[in-house]
């Protein structure tokens, strides 16, 4: 049984992850400052005598004795890590800072949960891991875009410096049961205002593409990469290389909920991306991963989701 420390465990992937972790039969503890974490995700394991919940801000040290690390702390839709930007960035470094501490401390293994937005509105396509990305660095999104790139420079250093055993996952867009209901993220998004007979809102002309991967295939990336030998560090690029554009999307939703909800176009936010997409060879070759649930069974296990939050 290993002790595993999950940051951000309240949040979307974090209690998917806790409860991944809990079956495969490690003590858990998870950390969360309950920012846009919430105690619904995780109250079912809240019996299991093997989790632990602590509501703590990884911005301040933590000292608890771990065998693993995986840091998934920060708010990562538009609308909650715009809200406070000073903070988002933080949470990126001081937080990372504070995790790479803790693992430094106590000898443990260390995942960094980055993010395709170190790619930036990216000039090459699909995006490998050796791309260094095309990113505004004064922008709105640049609190998150920039204080995962900063993460990622301090895991290298730290594992260059003080031979820290890292990894680094590079996440791609991630959808299913427990987001939020009004996190801005196009597939809750859509699927709430369909499943209310609102109009879909799509920036720009729609024609901008996502690859959009299931939780419960990220959550098998995400540990596949943990249980690595050493010498793997990533970064790996993990999500679902299938592209549709956002109105292909759109129109998917509403065919899936039989919504009469018609398109409303805005203008495209600064900084959007117009393409993204992940190379993932390299998971393929390191991990012998690849996503197995397709947009159609994943959406419909969302749009069930979202029926029974919403009371439809």
């Amino acid at each position: 049984m290993k002790r595993i420390l999950v940051t951000g465990g309240a949040g979307f992937l974090g209690s998917h992850l806790c409860e991944r972790l809990l079956n495969e039969g490690n003590e858990v503890i998870c950390v969360d400052n309950f920012y846009t974490g919430q105690k619904a995700n995780i109250a079912h394991l809240m019996s299991n005598p093997y989790f632990e919940v602590l509501r703590h801000d990884i911005c301040f040290p933590l000292y608890v004795e771990v065998d693993e690390i995986y840091n998934l702390a920060c708010p990562a839709s538009p609308i909650h890590y715009q809200f406070d930007p000073v903070q988002t960035t933080k949470t990126s470094v001081n937080g990372g800072i504070n995790m790479l501490g803790l693992a430094k401390r106590v000898k443990a293994k260390i995942l960094q949960a980055s993010t395709s937005e170190v790619y930036g509105d990216p000039t090459i396509h699909p995006q490998p891991e050796t791309y260094w990305g095309n990113v505004n660095p004064i922008g709105l999104r640049s609190c998150y875009d920039e204080g995962k790139r900063c993460a990622e420079t301090l895991f290298f250093d730290y594992h260059r410096q003080h031979k820290l055993k890292i990894k680094v996952a590079r996440i791609f867009n991630t959808y299913g049961q427990r987001m939020h209901l009004n996190d801005g993220r196009v597939v809750s998004n859509f699927v709430v205002q369909a499943l209310r007979g609102e109009e879909i809102t799509v920036y720009g002309d729609g024609e901008q593409t996502r690859s959009f991967c299931y939780v419960d295939d990220m959550i098998d990336g995400l540990i596949k990469l943990m249980n690595t030998s050493d010498d793997v560090t990533g970064p790996v690029n993990l999500g679902n290389p299938s592209e549709f554009t956002i109105m292909e999307l759109a129109k998917k939703i509403i065919q899936m909920t039989e919504s009469r909800s018609r398109i409303a176009y805005k203008p495209l936010p600064e900084d959007d991306p117009i393409q993204r997409q992940p190379d993932i060879t390299l998971a393929k070759k390191l991990l012998n991963w690849q996503p197995g649930v397709n947009l159609e069974k994943g959406l419909e296990k969302t749009i069930d989701y979202f029926k029974k939050l919403i009371n439809i």
